[in-house]
């Protein structure tokens, strides 16, 4: 699986395995959540979200899960909004989502709150186009067609990427594809772009003949978010284990950038991505994560999302994010704009 003109069929079962790795980016079709275990002692239980490859994947490969003094009980979900429908129904206390899943939820003034946050780079948020393809800068984008998944932190990076070359999406033509299906539709030249995340752009750069256009470096926030039901931030025992799981996550963000081979190794087998596409896209964003406040800078930066979104009719209304944030596991966490860590050139 490591030639790089593969067919495409050939690359949809990978893929489609990755889409419960996307970090929440992603409005995936589907996706209840799948019990997948209990770690932990106690009598109090925390039902955690996630995603393949996730939180639950981190933190047993940083041996954060070694003596909780409480249980956590897993639940899978395919992406990012299915998993915040859990949180606004109580069947789930909190979860790990992307910079964009938040803003729909609230949008649909889902019983959500922020609580803590993580800066990444942005160079996995990419616009990819075939390595023989004549564009050669954004601005050309215009009258192409470009696959991109709805809602998802792709769509707002391609929102951004047009603006700043001053084009909107009138400009070009959407084709609302999620990861598996856009893959085919770029593999066989059907569309001109794709507008994607890692690790889909580091497995695209290996194995699709793709080459980046353009990055999100610079355009979006990198910012994703562990987001709780007000339930459980009411309760005083949930909310302590809220604040132990949140300092757990960002020990075990640490001890994947100091390992980020281990890491990689771990993540692949969780996946099935593979190992050299899995440390690609460690070392281009999901390594460089840095545990961050969720400050007044970053409810500013998501409300630009959401004014976008709203102005795109992609969501039914504008409204305050910051209403959807608990800012109280700040403490002394860094600023939201704290620069994410590095590990050097970019790959």
């Amino acid at each position: 699986m490591r030639a790089r003109h593969l067919a495409p069929a050939a690359l949809l079962l990978p893929f489609t395995l990755l889409l419960a790795a996307c970090g929440g980016s992603s409005r995936a079709e589907g996706g209840g959540g799948t019990g997948s275990g209990t770690d932990g002692k106690g009598s109090l239980t925390l039902n955690v979200g996630d995603q393949k490859g996730g939180s639950e994947a981190l933190l047993r490969a940083a041996g954060e899960l070694d003596d909780l003094p409480y249980k956590i009980k897993w639940s899978t979900f395919t992406s990012g909004p299915p998993l915040l429908e859990a949180v606004n129904a109580g069947a789930v206390d909190v979860g790990a989502v992307g910079n964009t899943p938040p803003v729909f939820a609230a949008a649909a003034k889902s019983k959500i709150k922020v609580i803590a946050g993580s800066h990444s780079r942005s160079d996995g948020e990419t616009i990819l186009v075939k390595k023989d393809s004549p564009l050669k800068r954004p601005a050309q984008l215009k009258g192409k067609s470009v696959a991109v998944a709805q809602g998802s932190s792709a769509h707002y990076q391609l929102v951004a990427s047009l603006k700043k070359a001053e084009l909107t999406t009138k400009d070009v033509t959407l084709n609302y594809l999620q990861p598996a299906d856009a893959l085919a539709a770029f593999t066989r030249g059907k569309v001109d772009a794709w507008a994607v995340w890692d690790p889909y752009t580091s497995q695209a750069l290996d194995q699709a003949d793709a080459r980046v256009l353009t990055t999100g470096q610079g355009l979006v926030n990198g910012l994703s978010f562990q987001v709780a039901a007000p339930a459980a931030l009411d309760d005083k025992k949930k909310s302590a284990a809220l604040k132990d799981y949140t300092d757990r996550l960002r020990r075990a963000q640490n001890w994947v950038f100091k390992h980020p081979d281990v890491w990689a190794k771990s993540w692949a087998k969780e996946t099935g991505l593979p190992d050299k596409v899995a440390l690609d896209a460690v070392k281009r964003t999901r390594g460089t994560a840095v545990a961050v406040a969720v400050d007044k800078a970053a409810i500013a930066s998501e409300q630009q999302i959401v004014d976008s979104f709203a102005a795109l009719k992609l969501i039914p209304r504008s409204f305050d994010f910051g209403e959807f944030v608990d800012p109280r596991f700040n403490g002394d966490l860094p600023p939201s704009g704290t620069a994410p860590r590095t590990y050097g050139k970019a790959h």
